[in-house]
């Protein structure tokens, strides 16, 4: 199996599902890459290089780039979906879908019900996602949140490339809207992909580490970080089960569960501010379906509730980091 980051991944899962289907088409901003700069076009990829070489093979009836208005890209995306194409369609940072969001939850993730299920809209849209690159609080949100909550969208948030690449292909094969979430911070991780197509199915968590005294759920960016403490209370004797939904929307609450029967306690990370996140929903689910397992309060780990700093050292302390991990996994696992 070839190593592959997770920006690899990626790419390889665009270009292998455009030559297996001729529908599948790319819009976006600057995805062509290289136009009017140096070099030929298609030698960039967009801002994080993520589509690069694709215009080259595919040409630019295949892979679109548009005017910088969000609107106009997922309006036409949605546009296409319901009309037989299956695009793929860029949003560059999430912080800018305030723009569009009227074409996404009040338009594409209500054509299958309000057409009575006899339209499709196998629609994906991919943006980066997350702090840490000093960006600021307009480029550093993780809004997962906000499209979780809305009925009709699947939220897809890869912490690896592995599932990077099975999980898009998954995406751009399904017959609804997706909401497909990049961590910019794991662009550069590096891991075994297969050089072959597969799927990574929705709605399936990854058990990353299995463990009994202790369950660490995380999503995205946070998938590695949780592993990180997970190791060093090894060394302490506690036994962490660490578990990586994959897809926000559809939630493997059985996966949830179980674990926390095993281990009767449960500390949730994530990279949103704490009202209305993912760390209130999941806690709130076990609340109320898996209370009589819990030995321990539940335990959150997540962005405070404010813009995300530009400062490197408050940026650093606004993301849950190692340090405010363990801190709450051993308030958890001390309680008696």
């Amino acid at each position: 199996m070839s190593k592959k980051t997770y920006s690899q991944a990626i790419n390889e899962a665009l270009r292998q599902e455009m030559r297996r289907d001729p529908t599948v088409i790319i819009i976006g901003e600057d995805v062509a890459g290289g136009h009017g700069a140096s070099g030929d076009t298609g030698g960039v990829g967009g801002v994080f290089g993520l589509t690069k070489g694709l215009y080259t093979e595919f040409g630019p009836e295949r892979v679109l780039d548009t005017p910088i208005s969000e609107s106009a890209i997922i309006g036409a995306a949605s546009g296409a979906a319901v009309t037989g194409m299956r695009p793929v369609a860029e949003i560059m940072f999430v912080d800018f879908v305030g723009v569009c969001f009227d074409q996404i939850y009040n338009q594409a993730a209500k054509f299958r019900y309000m057409f009575g299920g006899k339209a499709k809209t196998p629609m994906v849209i991919r943006t980066a996602i997350g702090a840490g690159l000093r960006g600021g609080a307009q480029h550093s949100q993780t809004m997962h949140p906000l499209f979780t909550m809305v009925p009709g969208l699947k939220v897809v948030m890869p912490a690896n490339p592995y599932d990077a690449k099975g999980l898009l292909i998954s995406a751009i094969r399904d017959d609804d809207p997706v909401i497909f979430m990049e961590s910019k911070l794991l662009y550069g991780m590096e891991g075994e992909v297969p050089d072959e197509a597969y799927r990574v199915p929705f709605g399936e968590a990854n058990i990353v580490r299995e463990g009994k005294d202790l369950t660490f759920v995380a999503f995205g960016a946070m998938v590695p970080r949780a592993m990180t403490v997970a190791a060093a209370l090894a060394a302490d004797g506690i036994s962490v089960e660490v578990i990586d939904p994959r897809t926000t929307s559809p939630l493997d609450e059985d996966a949830i569960l179980d674990s926390v029967a095993k281990t009767g306690r449960l500390v949730i990370i994530d990279e949103s501010p704490p009202r209305c996140g993912l760390a209130a929903d999941i806690a709130s689910m076990v609340a109320e379906k898996g209370f009589r397992s819990l030995k321990a309060p539940i335990g959150k780990v997540t962005c405070p509730h404010t813009p995300v700093p530009f400062a490197p050292n408050l940026e650093d302390e606004y993301m849950p980091n190692p340090r405010r991990i363990e801190a709450a996994a051993r308030a958890v696992f001390g309680y008696a």
